[in-house]
């Protein structure tokens, strides 16, 4: 078996203009490539029939934020609950958890203020522009 290293976080979003502005504004990501993919193969591989996609990749470090816009564009998710069984979150680390929070533009949407669970580590949830679920952490 080949060694396996994380390569990207995929995240569908409805917009994907709304989408790299909130996320290289919110975390000040980088965008490191832009593409559009479609024909059979693809419809194919993502199981969607005339499946066609846009897609930015933005620089997270260790691994890419990859925010994809299909058509045709499916229904919206239920909003995400973490406590839901299949639910999903990206989490991304910032030096420090309350400063991000009190720097956040005031329409971003948080679950709570920061909280220091009994591990020690503050986080902080919050939704983007879709709803998708992002866990901020202390590096």
């Amino acid at each position: 078996m080949s060694d396996l290293t994380a390569h990207h976080v995929g995240v569908t979003v409805s917009d994907l203009d709304r989408a790299v502005d909130f996320y290289t504004e919110t975390f000040d990501l980088d965008v490191v490539a832009e593409f559009s993919v479609a024909g059979e193969a693809f419809s194919e591989a993502v199981a969607v029939d005339d499946a066609a996609a846009e897609f930015a990749h933005l620089d997270a470090g260790d691994a890419i934020v990859e925010l994809v816009a299909y058509e045709p564009e499916g229904e919206p998710m239920p909003e995400a609950e973490l406590n839901r069984p299949g639910a999903t979150h990206l989490g991304l680390s910032v030096d420090d958890v309350e400063d991000f929070y009190i720097d956040l533009a005031d329409d971003v949407e948080t679950l709570s203020p920061p909280q220091t669970t009994a591990s020690g580590t503050t986080v902080l949830f919050l939704r983007d522009p879709d709803g998708t679920l992002i866990e901020v952490l202390d590096a």
